[in-house]
């Protein structure tokens, strides 16, 4: 058999924590080229390599696989480069076609909330990931805000505000707009239970109610342009802005360019009209304009109502067109909650029949919902969990448990504001973060901001220690140029040691494999275990020890280098890294 003596043969598989080795190679691809068992096969391949790799120092093998030893040499050539390169694990960006990131797409009828958080912190992270990777990232937002269900909180307001205000009520803009979203929800189930009660069937109640009567003409004279209806839609939806805009500032996200459906419904229109040239789309007797997917496995979906207003999806198409005219993107990726799986899989199947070649450049990143202990969240019944007061409740929450470890009286009363919102933020991104995006999560306020286990100001609270230490050495005369240590020069490593060289250097294919697969849970659960890793090596190791200059030395360059990668992951996670706790 031939083999090429080089790292091109690893993968990124490390062996079962039961068996000895840094990289496995699966065995079973060469055995037909030497028509030998497994075991033997693996075993030929490791003497070679031992024979003709000078990086690898051992090798065993378990049934079909391979599993290799790399030299303590080798490790300490590239936690040298590591230590060295502030930029160790990230990809120069490049200039290529932009890949679009669309998350936070809130409706101007409602405040943030829970489920909006995740959207947010889910995108966010994604956006970074991708542009640690080198990609050309641009992050957009579109906003909601026109349709029935914006009119609804309008209609509320007018009938019931007394001309209430965010100033006359005390109450952030989009909280306001929010009560009045509810409000109507419970006026018009009012009406619906009063017309059931008189005899009618409840189809016919709900559509007919005279609340949801004037909701729809409302919608028909805001398309028309009624300078009545725009201008409280502009009043209402301007408290929304402000609203949003704070929230947006105090979780520390932001956008390239945001859309709003009121500027994009109009475009959607007219590809309906083209649509219905191209013989896409048909009309119903009620003049209501479909699209027949059934030969595809869907079904017919309505693209425009029979009063000529637009719906959800052709809104949408209007803005996929519009974003693509204005960045001709390399790709797409919409965020949004996988109660929306068949709704996208209908725009991009829409979008190739109307011969839109980039539709095969759309995708759709599907997350699952956030629950609480009590239980689902319901905006019209005003069951949510407000995103503002979550904030609040998780810092409040991180200053009572930072208060019970003590070790806050060097702090002024601004810093200690400061570090449990940095604790507290931490600990509620890391919390939703570390949760693959596929799966359903429970979220505990409580649970999130414990400092023991996995959470985020457990990992917080490791990166200050070790930024303690480095503090500690850099005040003591032999110790203060431990940068300038030689660690190319050492020869060996002990077993703790090792761990967190390897672990560290684990960080550049963990960024690739979250941007690659749109999951920052990968770099959470990656970057606890390097904390928990930190923290046996510090258990079993003195990092400063008298009379052993070299190894102290070492032992904090490799500190150093962890809490460099600590830093970066939680930052691409979006929490920021506090040095003192």
């Amino acid at each position: 058999m031939n083999f090429e003596s080089d790292e091109s043969l690893l993968t990124d598989t490390q062996p079962r924590k039961e068996f000895d080795g840094d990289y496995t190679i699966v065995v079973f691809p060469f055995v037909r080229q030497s028509k030998k068992s497994p075991e033997e096969t693996g075993r030929l391949i490791g003497e070679y390599l031992i024979k003709h790799a000078s990086f690898i120092s051992n090798y065993n093998v378990i049934k079909g696989f391979l599993n290799i030893t790399v030299s303590d040499e080798q490790w300490l050539k590239r936690i040298a480069v590591a230590f060295a390169d502030s930029e160790y694990g990230f990809t120069k960006a490049d200039k290529s076609k932009p890949v679009i990131v669309e998350y936070a797409s809130p409706n101007t009828n409602k405040p943030i909330h829970l489920g909006h958080l995740r959207n947010i912190l889910l995108g966010y992270s994604v956006s970074l990931l991708l542009k640690a990777t080198g990609r050309n990232v641009k992050r957009v937002s579109i906003i909601n805000d026109r349709g029935v269900h914006i009119c609804k909180s309008m209609l509320a307001w007018k009938k019931f505000g007394n001309d209430e205000t965010p100033q006359s009520s005390g109450m952030k803009g989009d909280h306001l707009v929010g009560k009045y979203y509810v409000e109507f929800d419970k006026q018009y189930k009012q009406q619906v239970s009063e017309m059931i009660s008189a005899g009618i069937e409840k189809d016919k109640a709900e559509k007919n109610a005279p609340l949801m009567q004037e909701v729809r003409q409302m919608l028909i004279e805001w398309e028309q342009g009624n300078e009545e209806v725009t201008a409280l839609w502009k009043k209402m939806n301007g408290w929304v802005y402000e609203g949003f805009d704070v929230t947006y500032n105090r979780l520390g996200v932001d956008f390239d360019k945001t859309y709003y459906e009121s500027e994009t419904y109009l475009l959607g229109k007219k590809i309906v009209e083209e649509g219905l040239s191209k013989g896409v789309f048909y009309k119903k007797a009620d003049n209501s304009v479909w699209v027949d997917l059934t030969n595809d496995g869907l079904d017919e979906k309505i693209v425009q109502r029979s009063d000529g207003t637009s719906v959800y999806i052709t809104q949408d198409l209007g803005t996929a067109v519009l974003r693509h005219d204005e960045f001709d993107f390399d790709s797409k990726i919409y965020v949004v909650g996988n109660e929306q799986d068949y709704h996208f899989k209908v725009l991009f199947l829409i979008l190739k029949k109307l011969g839109y070649e980039w539709a095969e450049k759309l995708y759709h990143l599907s997350y699952a919902m956030v629950d609480l202990p009590s239980g689902k969240m319901k905006s019209r019944e005003g069951t949510v969990v407000d995103a503002d007061d979550l904030m609040d409740e998780v810092t409040a929450a991180a200053a009572e448990e930072t208060s019970k470890l003590g070790k806050v009286e060097e702090f002024s009363s601004d810093e200690l504001k400061q570090l449990y919102e940095t604790l507290g933020f931490g600990a509620l991104k890391y919390f939703i973060l570390k949760v693959d995006p596929e799966k359903r999560m429970l979220f505990n306020p409580a649970e999130s901001v414990e400092i023991h286990g996995n959470t985020g100001p457990y990992i917080q609270y490791v990166h200050a220690r070790i930024c303690s230490v480095l503090k500690r050495a850099s005040q003591m005369e032999q110790l203060s140029n431990y940068k300038n240590t030689a660690i190319e020069s050492l020869v060996s490593m002990n077993e703790k040691e090792r761990e967190l060289a390897i672990n560290i250097l684990r960080f550049k294919e963990t960024v690739e494999t979250a941007a690659e697969k749109f999951s920052p849970a990968i770099v959470a659960n990656y970057v606890y275990e390097l904390a928990k890793n930190f923290n046996q090596f510090y258990h079993d190791n003195s990092i400063i020890s008298e009379g052993e200059l070299e190894t102290s030395q070492f032992r904090l360059c490799l500190a150093d280098a962890c809490a460099m990668t600590i830093k970066k992951s939680l930052n691409l996670l979006g929490i920021k890294a506090p040095e003192r706790m």
